[in-house]
C-alpha cells in the first residue's frame, strides 16, 4: 500500500503515490506545506485582525469545555485567501478528486490551553449532505497553525473509513456527530491514526472520513486553519448557508509571500452561525 506522508518542496506536484493514498486510506499527509514565513505571515493575521475576532462564535462540547470558531465563505484576497486559493491547497485538491473544485468555505478552529471542547466523531459529507449536496465529491485540507499532538486535541482519522459511504448523523450535544453504533463497529477493523502536526504541516482528507479531536488538557493552544472543496461538476441543488459553485481564482504558491494584505477581509462573507442549522453556537 503506498504511504500517506510525503514532505513539501517547490515546485510541488502530485503524485501518482498520493492519490493512490488518497483513494485507498482517504487522506494525505504532506510535511511542511507552508514555509516559515509563509506560516508567520497567516498567524500574523489569524492572531491580530479584528474582523476574524469579531465573526468568532463559540461551540459546546457538552462536557464543559468550549472552543471558537470563525467560518468565511469566499477566500477573499488578504493572505488567507491566498493560501485557499493557492495551488499547493486548491490546485492539489482538484487533482485529488479529479476535476475542477471551488471553496466551499474556510474557517479557524480555536482550542485554548486548558479549556478547548472536544469534537465528536463525525464525517464532513454527514451534514454537508444535508445542504443538497448529491455526491460526496468534497474534501477539507487541515493545516496546523500550532504543533498538534495527543496533549491538546490533535485530529484523528480512522483510515479508509471514506469507504463505507455516509453514516447517520444526528446532534451530539452542539455538534452534528456519527452514529456511535456504527463507528464503534468501523473502529474494530478500521486503523486509528493520531495525526500529529508541526505548525505548518497539512493533512488532505476525503469527505467521508470519520475524524474527532479530543479536549485540550494541555497548556499550549491549538489553532488550525481548515479549507473546504467541493467538486464543480457536483454543485448544490439548493441554496443554503455556503455557497454553491462559482469558479475559484487559483494563485500560485508564490502569492501567499507576495501577497501584503493583513486587514482588509471584503468579500469573505462571514457566517452567521444562526444560519447553519447543523451548529448550535453562540457569539459568547
Amino acid at each position: 500500500m503506498a504511504r500517506s506522508e510525503f514532505n513539501y518542496k517547490a515546485p510541488f506536484k502530485v503524485t501518482e503515490e498520493m492519490k493512490e493514498s488518497f483513494d485507498e486510506k482517504g487522506y494525505v499527509l504532506i510535511r511542511g506545506l507552508l514555509e516559515k514565513d509563509e506560516l508567520q505571515k497567516i498567524q500574523s493575521v489569524f492572531e491580530d485582525n479584528e474582523e476574524i475576532k469579531r465573526n468568532s462564535f463559540i461551540t459546546d462540547d457538552n462536557e464543559g469545555r468550549k472552543s471558537r470558531v470563525t467560518i468565511w465563505s469566499q477566500p477573499g484576497n488578504d493572505v488567507t485567501g491566498m493560501l485557499s486559493r493557492s495551488q499547493r491547497i486548491a490546485g492539489t485538491c482538484a487533482e485529488l478528486l479529479g476535476g475542477e473544485v471551488y471553496h466551499y468555505h474556510s474557517k479557524l478552529m480555536m482550542k485554548e490551553a486548558r479549556t478547548g471542547g472536544r469534537f465528536v466523531w463525525h464525517q464532513d459529507y454527514g451534514y454537508w449532505y444535508k445542504n443538497g449536496i448529491l455526491f460526496p465529491d468534497m474534501m477539507s485540507v487541515f493545516v496546523a497553525i500550532d504543533k498538534c499532538e495527543k496533549a491538546n486535541g490533535c485530529l484523528q482519522i480512522l483510515e479508509g473509513s471514506h469507504k463505507c459511504g455516509r453514516i447517520e448523523h444526528g446532534m451530539v450535544g452542539g455538534q452534528t456527530g456519527a452514529d456511535v453504533d456504527r463507528v464503534e463497529q468501523l473502529k474494530s477493523r478500521l486503523p486509528l491514526k493520531y495525526v500529529e502536526l508541526n505548525a505548518g504541516d497539512a493533512i488532505f482528507f476525503h469527505c467521508n472520513v470519520l475524524h474527532t479531536s479530543n479536549a485540550n488538557l494541555s497548556d499550549n493552544r491549538r489553532w488550525v486553519f481548515i479549507a473546504c472543496y467541493n467538486k464543480a461538476s457536483n454543485d448544490p441543488v439548493v441554496e443554503h448557508h455556503f455557497p454553491r459553485y462559482n469558479k475559484l481564482d487559483i494563485v500560485s504558491d508564490t502569492a501567499i509571500r507576495e501577497c501584503t494584505n493583513f486587514t482588509n477581509m471584503d468579500g469573505k462573507a462571514f457566517m452567521n452561525p444562526a444560519d447553519n442549522k447543523t451548529i448550535i453556537a453562540s457569539r459568547g
